[in-house]
């Protein structure tokens, strides 16, 4: 089975997955936040999963972050709308998008092609997801 990631936005939300052994993550799509839940819901009617990993924004001392008020509406929604089963697991993306533009750099990708934030959504979205694998000491995570 699978695991979903979500880099939770405003505006729009990164989602990755992973493989079906949950080694590794890859990107999936960048989703207007209003239509993540029916995307999710798809989904899960498609592909078999496990868990949806939900990155949680914190602050440097560890207490959650204004952006926390934006994401717990949504959770609630999520947990009620499953299926028996699939669990939604919140996980710490501090710094998530600086790593993840940082990849950018470092992976030889154009400025331009910086600039655009779906790209960086979901690769936000994949680091949060291949961070939870390897805190869990999933063989080979990344």
């Amino acid at each position: 089975m699978r695991l979903l990631g979500i880099d939770y936005g405003r505006k729009r939300c990164g989602v990755a997955v992973t493989d079906v052994l949950q080694i590794v993550a890859s990107p999936l799509a960048t989703v207007p936040t209003a239509d993540l839940l029916d995307f999710i819901k798809q989904y899960i009617r498609d592909e078999q999963v496990e868990a949806i990993v939900i990155g949680e924004p914190r602050r440097l001392n560890g207490e959650p972050s204004d952006s926390s008020r934006y994401i717990e509406p949504f959770v609630a929604r999520l947990v009620k709308s499953l299926p028996e089963g699939i669990a939604v697991v919140r996980y710490d993306e501090r710094f998530t998008s600086t790593i993840a533009h940082r990849a950018m750099i470092d992976g030889g990708m154009k400025k331009s092609d910086r600039r655009d934030k779906a790209q960086v959504d979901r690769l936000a979205a994949t680091i949060i997801l291949n961070d939870y694998l390897a805190s869990r000491g999933a063989p080979g995570a990344v």
